[in-house]
């Protein structure tokens, strides 16, 4: 599993013109059931996506499609973990998205 920490290095007004296609790029990821959850970071100065993939290299894959990526809006950064503890919930939801 990976957290993608997603850092806004152009102006807010940037980052509006392409959200349209970056939604689209979520939604992508979300039906293909590669992201978790997804949200603006507050104050408003990136988002965190929590993507379930299974080697970095996918999620790299992942990274380089997003438009924010593409036009240099967000600098990334890509922390794998392992989860150890979670809500039942949680583990469940991850058992039918495998």
């Amino acid at each position: 599993m990976f957290i993608f920490n997603l850092t806004y290095i152009k102006p807010i007004l940037e980052v509006e013109k392409m959200l349209p296609a970056h939604i689209s790029y979520l939604k992508e990821n979300y039906n293909a059931k590669k992201f978790i959850c997804s949200g603006r970071k507050n104050p408003r100065t990136g988002e965190v996506i929590l993507c379930n993939c299974a080697t970095k290299q996918e999620a790299e894959q992942i990274m380089e499609k997003d438009p924010f990526f593409k036009e240099n809006i967000a600098q990334y950064e890509i922390i794998e973990f392992m989860p150890s503890k979670s809500l039942e919930e949680f583990k469940a939801l991850m058992e039918k998205i495998k």
